[in-house]
């Protein structure tokens, strides 16, 4: 069985993180994935310190495994989330969309684990400065808000850029790629997209449905020009957006923004995936069904252990 440092250090099964996706990573999906030996995840998204906690109380009536929470600092609420977090004892978090300096000193005094999302080995070694314990190394093969640099590239110059452990994710949805990542030098994966068809996600079926119909060339990324490049499956709403977001004589950077406020709210949980943005990532055209978050873990690994005792057989 696959073991590492991330596992070990956290009192899971699997060294392997569900993404904080907003509007997905509920309670019910973060103590799916907990119940099944990873570390599921909160998304804090918007919400404010009330709402994060009724979500952390509803986990821990699911589950007596370890969860944390995914804080995204740019939430008008990141202040209040960052105590909640606290007082409610969580022992893992992980940030994205900023800098999480400012809270850094508090959460390592109250004995929480910091592993922030970085897209950069200039980010990753501020973060180790900081006192993360660990950095998620996130290509853009991802879905949600992505980066420049591929996960291939990105992860193994991370892992030479600092001394704490590295998790590799964006473009990781079945043990060969999870072995890849092993093999890159990282301790760990979190995984987003295949957990969007994880039966205990509580997103829309109409969501679920697109990502398993969605085929290799299938996702897109918008927002470059607003610099908060998104990808996300092709559909009615990312045509109109690109349209809007390369003809600038007529449309404003302002009339962009508003364009895509609540639409993945609007995909996620209402079901409208025509004019709503349906995150996934570039590996939405592997994943063709519906499992249990306990049946996609260890699929993984059983396929990651199998190409990593065979590795050699391919080399002369």
């Amino acid at each position: 069985m696959i073991s590492t440092v991330i596992d070990q250090s956290l009192g899971i099964e699997y060294p392997i993180f569900q993404g904080g996706m907003a509007w997905v990573a509920d309670a019910s999906l973060a103590a799916g994935v907990s119940n099944a030996g990873g570390l599921g995840l909160i998304a804090a998204m918007n919400s404010n310190g009330e709402q994060l906690r009724a979500e952390i109380k509803k986990c821990r009536e699911l589950t007596d495994k370890p969860f944390g929470v995914n804080i995204m600092l740019m939430s008008p609420f990141a202040d209040e989330v960052a105590d909640v977090v606290i007082e409610e004892g969580v022992k893992v978090v992980t940030t994205g969309a900023g800098n999480p300096g400012k809270y850094m000193e508090k959460w390592l005094a109250a004995g929480i684990k910091v592993i922030p999302v970085v897209p950069s080995t200039a980010l990753a070694k501020r973060m180790e400065k900081l006192g993360a314990f660990a950095v998620i190394a996130e290509g853009g093969e991802s879905g949600g808000h992505v980066g420049e640099l591929t996960t291939m590239a990105l992860v193994p110059q991370v892992v030479d850029a600092v001394s704490i452990p590295v998790i590799a994710a964006g473009g990781i949805a079945d043990g060969r790629q999870l072995a890849a990542a092993f093999m890159l030098g990282a301790v760990g994966v979190q995984v987003g997209t295949r957990f969007l068809v994880a039966k205990e996600c509580t997103i829309a079926q109409e969501y679920k449905d697109k990502v398993l119909k969605a085929k290799d060339i299938d996702s897109v990324v918008t927002g470059k020009r607003l610099g908060h490049p998104v990808r996300s499956i092709k559909n009615a709403f990312t045509r109109e957006y690109q349209k809007a977001e390369y003809d600038r004589s007529s449309v404003s950077d302002e009339e962009l923004e508003k364009k895509a406020v609540g639409v993945l709210r609007i995909a996620a949980r209402e079901g409208d995936v025509k004019n709503g943005c349906v995150l996934a990532g570039q590996v939405a055209g592997m994943i063709d069904k519906e499992q249990t978050s306990r049946e996609i873990i260890t699929e993984m690994f059983s396929q990651a252990e199998e190409v990593l005792n065979g590795a050699t057989k391919w080399v002369k």
